[in-house]
């Protein structure tokens, strides 16, 4: 561990500039005017930044560990990026790819889960210097959200033994020996296991582990390590503030009310290639109704989900808002599914029925994982229509309206 990077710690200047860096990520919104967002949307934002903080400091001050890596789910009711109410996100972090790993677990009843390892443009040692005055442009060169995901393994690929007993190797070079096995690069920041539900509260949950292949003695934090961990945390604040900032003003905001398909964006946010995943954003008056309707690919799972402009889980979704899927869903006879999107139940739908929750907009997405071979993602159609007319004439009011059609692939 280098010394400038011990000196700023022991000297203040490494939380100093963690505080900076919070600060700075404070100030992104006042990027949007108050045409763009309102009180809700303003009092989600700082809320955001502190459960990011919660976050940074989890990830990169608790569970980046070089001797003693863990699989650590993500804080509570920390939702980045869309995450999905039938998903969990453990993680785990690396200062670098240069060590081997073995990953043990038993999948319970868990259908699938997926685990993916990344990179990200990220110095060797962070906390050698000042980057608070930088602010945004800094991203540049150090964004721990800019992660690229370099390798995955999915459950069906996965040998599993005895009662889902399993065991994969994490390396950048093949073990040789027919074990599973995730390769790794030498820039490898961390892996993540997405595991997925399709009825959370009857299946009984995994469990992963994470070691060091050559089994290494635990020591106390270096102080050069500790300037590292809290360079990571805050500029992992400021790089979602940004993001969500970029995403919203600088491309899902020009569409609203489409979805669009881009796998070219996902993959750029640490996504894998097991999934379509399309982003658009939604808005829709206290008087009016979001009608949404699409013919789901054949595919394991799918979910449509209601999200802040922020690209957090509405609050609703803690009592089972906020979102339609696969397994929860009223489908039409002729297989589409029909959802509405509106301050109350219009009684048109009533099980595919998604309250905004106070929200008048944010972003919303459709996620199809495990897509037969063929498939493609579905197309579209929005109908924005007010909410008493639907209520009281069903189909006829929305017969009456031309339909935004969306859904291409990018």
């Amino acid at each position: 561990m280098t010394d400038a990077a011990s000196d700023r710690l022991l000297g203040g200047q490494a939380w100093d500039e963690f505080c900076d860096q919070l600060k700075s990520a404070g100030r992104i919104v006042e990027r949007f005017g108050d045409a763009e967002i309102d009180k809700l949307d303003r009092a989600e934002w700082y809320r955001f930044l502190a459960r990011l903080t919660r976050n940074g400091l989890e990830r990169f001050a608790e569970n980046c560990e070089p001797e003693r890596p863990r699989l650590r789910d993500t804080p509570w009711r920390q939702s980045i990026n869309f995450q999905s109410p039938d998903q969990d996100h453990l993680l785990a972090e690396f200062v670098d790819g240069s060590h081997d790993y073995v990953i043990r677990g038993n999948r319970g009843g868990l259908p699938y889960f997926v685990i993916a390892a990344w990179r990200a443009p990220q110095p060797t040692n962070p906390g050698t210097r000042d980057r608070a005055g930088e602010g945004v442009a800094g991203l540049t060169e150090f964004d721990p959200t800019a992660l690229q995901t370099t390798g995955a393994i999915t459950s069906k690929q996965v040998t599993f033994h005895g009662e889902g007993n399993f065991e994969i190797v994490v390396s950048q070079k093949d073990p040789g020996d027919g074990r599973d096995w995730l390769p790794i690069t030498a820039d490898c920041v961390g892996l993540l296991v997405r595991t997925l539900y399709h009825d959370r509260a009857s299946t009984a949950p995994p469990s992963f582990t994470i070691e060091r292949a050559d089994h290494p003695s635990p020591r106390p934090v270096e102080p050069g390590e500790m300037s590292d961990a809290l360079a990571k945390a805050g500029q992992v604040v400021l790089g979602y503030g940004e993001l969500v900032r970029r995403w919203w003003q600088d491309n899902l905001a020009q569409r609203p009310n489409e979805i669009r398909f881009d796998r070219a964006v996902y993959l750029s946010n640490g996504g894998v290639p097991d999934r379509h995943h399309g982003f658009g954003t939604w808005e829709c008056g206290a008087d009016e109704a979001l009608v949404i309707e699409f013919t789901p690919a054949e595919c394991d799972y799918w979910i449509f989900q209601l999200c802040s402009i922020w690209q957090e889980n509405l609050d609703n979704y803690e009592d089972g808002g906020g979102h339609v899927t696969k397994y929860k869903c009223r489908t039409r006879p002729d297989g589409s599914v029909r959802t509405v999107i509106a301050g109350r139940d219009p009684g048109l739908d009533r099980a595919n029925w998604i309250s905004p929750f106070g929200h008048r907009h944010g972003g919303m997405s459709l996620r199809l994982i495990g897509l037969a071979a063929g498939e493609e993602p579905p197309q579209v159609t929005l109908r924005r229509v007010p909410l008493d007319a639907l209520a009281r004439d069903g189909q006829a009011a929305l017969d009456s309206v031309v339909p935004i059609v969306s859904g291409e692939v990018a």
